[in-house]
């Protein structure tokens, strides 16, 4: 049914910290229950309240949120459900975004997680499926005070995030830039399997985060064209450069698709290459042992001139089966066939190229 939420068993258990801030300072906290949480906002007008949520594993404060803060029921069903693409959706008095956090783990791991917001009246609330918090940059322009953080209201610090979000995907692009070139350079050294299937898994990721940054940026699209009164025109100017790099994160992603394809279609034709030298070489081989092959084959048959029994002359068989030193003079004249070719090969100019 639409507007149920259906968590997930290994949702983690959520982690509430509540920033409250003015021009004059910033208060932080880690919280407990939601609805001493709500309260409190709905006390202080007078401050930007920033309700971070890590950890969606708790059905109740959903609901109590959902309750407290007329929030649409298939909101709270896409915050749950996280494979959800980057959206923006307005509502009466608030407004919806949805944004995937993509970073790599200290192991290797490629991480898809992600990242929901409500921005309504004084209040944002953000909601991560883990615990791992990505925003400590934010968190501390926000301790420090500067630029316009405290004082521009919930879509500003949306916006932060939102900036803080696009940086991350320049960080995991650089990361794979990087791992581009060492890759490049074990092409040249000493190619093996694992070099295709090492760039194999980098395009993997760079679809990975293109399926994200394009949504992105049709969804900071979507708010640039919003007549909500929860974006200000401030926080659309800003918004503007972040739709700015996320232009660059997809040509980014483009050029280092495209260098991916072709370190994968390089190692390929090397391989090839390599295939064909050693097609050639075999085939040279092949080409001497023929005649000596065919030589050695007449001699086999064993076709007697006389007849070792009756001792009489058969016609037509082979003189030369009982002449004396026959094997050395075919072995000799095997010899020369062998050398004249391995000649005409040389002036060919088949060995220069093996």
């Amino acid at each position: 049914m639409p507007g149920t939420l259906n968590i997930d068993k290994n949702a983690l258990k959520p982690k509430i910290d509540v920033f409250s801030y003015n021009k004059d300072g910033v208060t932080a906290a880690r919280e407990q229950k939601i609805t001493g949480i709500i309260e409190k906002v709905k006390k202080q007008k007078g401050l930007t309240h920033w309700i971070q949520v890590s950890g969606i594993g708790d059905a109740q404060l959903l609901e109590t949120l959902g309750n407290e803060l007329c929030i649409n029921p298939l909101v709270l069903e896409d915050i749950v459900n996280t494979y959800q693409r980057p959206k923006f959706d307005e509502y009466d008095d608030y407004v919806f975004m949805v944004s995937r956090v993509i970073y790599f783990t200290e192991e290797g791991e490629l991480m898809n997680e992600q990242f929901s917001a409500i921005i309504k009246d004084n209040l944002l609330i953000t909601f991560q499926e883990t615990h791992v918090n990505c925003f400590d940059a934010v968190e501390a322009r926000l301790e420090a005070g500067k630029g316009l953080i405290r004082t521009a209201g919930p879509a500003y610090m949306a916006y932060a995030l939102t900036d803080t979000i696009l940086d991350i995907y320049f960080i995991v692009l650089a990361q794979i830039g990087d791992s581009l070139d060492e890759l490049e350079d074990r092409l040249y050294k000493c190619p093996d399997k694992s070099v295709m299937v090492d760039a194999q898994q980098l395009k993997r990721s760079l679809i990975t985060v293109r399926r994200a940054a394009w949504p992105e940026r049709d969804k900071i699209n979507d708010i640039l064209r919003s007549d909500s009164v929860q974006i200000t025109k401030d926080v659309k100017m800003y918004l503007r450069d972040a739709y700015d790099h996320c232009v660059q994160i997809m040509d980014l992603i483009e050029n280092d698709k495209e260098i991916t394809s072709s370190i994968i279609d390089l190692y390929l034709s090397m391989v090839s290459n390599r295939m064909n030298e050693i097609m050639k070489v075999l085939t040279i081989i092949s080409a001497i042992f023929i005649p000596l092959t065919f030589v050695a084959g007449i001699y086999g048959m064993n076709f007697a001139k006389v007849d070792p029994v009756t001792n009489k002359v058969m016609p037509d068989n082979m003189p030369e089966l009982y002449a004396y030193h026959g094997y050395y003079w075919v072995m000799a004249a095997m010899f020369v066939i062998a050398v004249i070719q391995i000649i005409i090969f040389w002036r060919k100019g088949w060995f220069s190229k093996l």
